[in-house]
């Protein structure tokens, strides 16, 4: 778990220096480096379920918002066609950068699962 959680905070962090262009780094900039400090406790055997837990809903409600906005995840999916996310970095249409976002709040939450589960494994057998 060591080398899982090194991998996700410099991940995260790499992702929260890449939102500094962005239109709004003063909500994805904390958002990756939340992650990211968990990683980082985790990877030094601190773990902090309740942490874990208001991470995950905090990121699955606004995953839910982007999933069902009108420029969001099902608009890209149905109206677009699932265009490819990927041809630019430049997100000049909103239903991309809203995917994209959608995609990077279930990245963090996967991995503060884990983390949970993880935690609740190794609390249970102290």
């Amino acid at each position: 778990m060591k080398i899982f959680n090194i991998i996700f905070c410099v991940i995260f962090i790499i992702f929260a220096g890449l939102q500094y262009n962005d239109v709004d780094p003063y909500v994805w900039m904390p958002l990756y480096l939340y992650s990211a400090g968990l990683c980082f406790l985790a990877a030094r055997n601190k773990y902090h379920p309740k942490a874990y837990l208001v991470g995950i809903v905090v990121y699955a409600l606004y995953a839910l918002y982007l999933f069902f906005d009108k420029t969001g995840v099902i608009n890209w999916a149905g109206e677009h066609q699932a265009e490819n996310i990927a041809q630019t970095m430049k997100a000049t249409k909103p239903w991309i950068e809203e995917t994209r976002e959608f995609f990077g709040l279930l990245i963090m939450i996967i991995v503060l699962i884990i983390n949970l589960t993880y935690s609740k494994k190794n609390i249970s057998h102290l």
